[in-house]
């Protein structure tokens, strides 16, 4: 980084303690969070629809007929990796369409690649709902990837970008809120949709397209951000979009100004996002890049939010109560995720990450130990109903926890403590590992819970166990602070100021 922009993200404090809300930075976040709703709608539905019997007959009938041997392990009702498959697909998609929305991205905007991904989202419900075949069904889910993919890329960064550093955690948390709305959805959705024979399945992978058009009406109608639009040479646009989000009587020089040295210091170094992650000076943010979504996916809960009424069935509850256990599921992680998004620039970052891992850790112990003692001890192929009640009502602990700490903080904290000259490829980077390790979870999970058994919930709580001690110890609080400013806070942290000396240091060197 150059001295100037040093001295930018010195000055950037000013502006970064103010900034007022205005309707206009409010109307145009809500319409960019929206793109939360299909990947919460997804995530949501599939599980469900998973064990409908209507879509097992029709594509899976050999699942059918395991569940009905007499000595089934009650672990193993739904171990079919073609089944899985038809779930997984979407995060592999995902991936691939996350990294190319990276330089989409830098030369089309922000804006553009929310619209696109929500047309690719809205292809893929309709070859869902009309599909005949297994192959049908894949080149669905991978379409709605793409989709994902390429929203979940570009909407946090929006959030970010545009919200006033003040209130910039409540902003960003409202994409999470958004996702998680869109879960509840369509396990409401799926809840309906389970009592129609034959075809209901049709009707929970088609309503995809509700969310998908809310998306693609709401990304026609937001301007791209002023960082984005600066980037790609249309300063005058850029400042009339800072000055618009901000408010008419608000002077945006400052802000203005450290957005465009940001983004002249990014063209002077323009070797490359991803080559430049290599260098010393920009190691806390790769170890963040990776340490991030790889934590967020062994907390265990993407598993749970996809395949929670196979869980719930599992431990002994029929098809419409399983998918009733989704649906307070999802209402419990709503009412979290709302608690979060006004405690989140309060108590901050830091403390809701260490406080949500404990009560996540317990959680899963216990739950681990009902299954140990309850189910499959002694042949049984289900568990006692007031265990299995006891089950649901620490799975829900486990998501309020989860939502009020690692469910909006997975999109907060990557989207702003990136430096604009990484900030896209940071992005992109964090969603194509965090759906790479989705892919993989969700492609394994079912035959993990047949192998591991209760201890699957063992091994997720010791993961929550090393994620909270490695927040603890090497995650910098950041709430209030400009992204423009976001450097200092590594610069004051116990260990990453050493890397942030030594690119000072060196940047120095190079303007001499």
């Amino acid at each position: 980084m150059s001295r100037g922009s040093f001295a930018a993200a010195d000055r950037a404090h000013g502006y970064g303690r103010g900034g007022s809300v205005t309707i206009s930075v409010v109307v145009t976040c809500l319409m960019a969070a929206s793109c939360g709703l299909i990947f919460g709608y997804d995530i949501g539905v599939s599980g469900g629809v998973t064990q409908m019997q209507s879509f097992l007959e029709k594509f899976f009938p050999e699942v059918l007929t395991e569940m009905k041997g007499a000595k089934r392990d009650a672990y193993c009702k739904y171990d079919n990796q073609m089944l899985t498959a038809f779930t997984s697909s979407l995060y592999i998609a995902g991936m691939l369409s996350s990294l190319v929305a990276s330089r989409v991205t830098r030369r089309a905007g922000r804006q553009a690649v929310m619209l696109t991904g929500g047309i690719l989202f809205l292809a893929g419900s309709v070859v869902n709902a009309a599909a005949l075949n297994i192959t049908m069904l894949i080149v669905g889910r991978m379409l709605l990837g793409f989709g994902v993919g390429f929203t979940a890329q570009a909407a946090p960064l929006y959030l970010a970008e545009t919200a006033p550093a003040k209130w910039r955690g409540a902003f960003t948390t409202a994409y999470n809120f958004f996702l998680v709305l869109g879960a509840l959805a369509a396990t409401v959705t799926n809840y309906f949709t389970n009592r129609i024979p034959g075809w209901g399945w049709r009707v929970s992978l088609g309503l995809a397209g509700v969310p998908a058009t809310i998306v693609v009406l709401g990304a026609l109608f937001v301007p791209d951000t002023p960082s984005s639009l600066v980037m790609r040479g249309h300063p005058d646009r850029a400042r009339a979009s800072l000055q618009r989000i901000r408010g008419a009587d608000t002077d945006v020089s400052d802000e203005f100004k450290d957005i465009v040295i940001a983004v002249e210091e990014a063209r002077r170094n323009d070797e490359g996002a991803f080559e430049r992650l290599r260098g010393k000076g920009y190691r806390h943010y790769l170890v963040m890049m990776v340490a991030i979504p790889t934590f967020f996916d062994l907390t265990g809960m993407i598993v749970i939010s996809v395949f929670s009424p196979v869980l719930f069935r599992t431990v002994g509850f029929n098809s419409q109560k399983a998918i009733l256990g989704s649906v307070i599921l999802s209402l419990v992680n709503l009412s979290s995720v709302t608690v979060s998004t006004f405690v989140v620039d309060r108590a901050g970052r830091r403390f809701l990450f260490l406080v949500g891992g404990i009560a996540m850790m317990l959680c899963q112990v216990a739950v681990a130990w009902i299954l140990a003692e309850h189910l499959g001890r002694h042949q049984e192929t289900t568990m006692a109903r007031n265990y299995a009640y006891g089950v649901l009502a620490l799975t829900c602990m486990y998501t309020f926890s989860f939502g009020l700490s690692w469910g909006p903080l997975k999109w907060v904290v990557p989207s702003e403590i990136y430096p604009v000259e990484i900030r896209s490829a940071g992005q992109a980077m964090t969603i194509a590992i965090a759906l790479t390790l989705s892919f993989a979870q969700t492609q394994a999970f079912i035959t993990l819970l047949c192998s591991l058994k209760y201890a699957i919930f063992v091994f997720y709580a010791g993961w929550v166990l090393v994620m909270t001690i490695f927040m603890a110890a090497l995650l910098p609080e950041t709430k209030g602070v400009a992204l423009e400013a976001m450097r200092s806070v590594w610069a004051k942290h116990w260990y990453w100021r050493r890397f942030v000396r030594d690119a000072k240091q060196d940047s120095q060197v190079n303007c001499l």
